[in-house]
């Protein structure tokens, strides 16, 4: 693969959200190519708006983003407290570029941030990748209940 360039980004991705910012910290309208990343590649993340995505980025501690030139061709968040919790969110690479080490990056990023490398326990979903995220040393947990509560798509103002 050319030239791949992983983006550990400030709390909030303050760059990328507000400005649009990737590689070399130029503005390529990065907060517009995420979404297309979203829309293209992640069925759970179809059809996010500009402004819930800014919400998301702004909530999250930690924020990875994978560069190829002016394309990105990766992405993941964490939300934490710090200490005891922590979630992996949004974990995304283009179908065509699996298999080549960029989702491993990603997740290795993530867990060995400052944010997380303390937190007592880290959860994700997935629906199909399980088996990738094993060699995190993530395993299955039977002994609890996902429960979910869905509300109606809030309009943004």
């Amino acid at each position: 693969m050319p030239s791949i360039k992983l983006i550990k980004h400030g709390r909030g991705a303050i760059g990328l959200r507000w400005l649009g910012l990737g590689p070399g910290l130029k503005p390529i309208r990065g907060l517009k190519k995420l979404k297309i990343l979203f829309d293209d590649h992640a069925f759970w993340a179809e059809n996010r708006d500009l402004i819930s995505i800014k919400r998301l980025l702004a909530g999250s501690q930690v924020v990875i983003s994978v560069w190829e030139k002016n394309r990105i061709v990766g992405f993941g968040r964490a939300t934490t407290d710090g200490v005891y919790r922590a979630v992996l969110w949004d974990v995304i690479v283009p179908q065509d570029l699996q298999g080549k080490g960029l989702g491993k990056k990603i997740v290795d990023a993530l867990l060995k941030s400052n944010s997380l490398k303390n937190v007592e326990r880290i959860y994700l979903m997935t629906s199909n990748c399980s088996k990738f995220y094993n060699q995190f040393g993530f395993e299955k947990v039977n002994q609890q209940s996902l429960l979910l509560k869905k509300r109606p798509k809030q309009r943004t103002l």
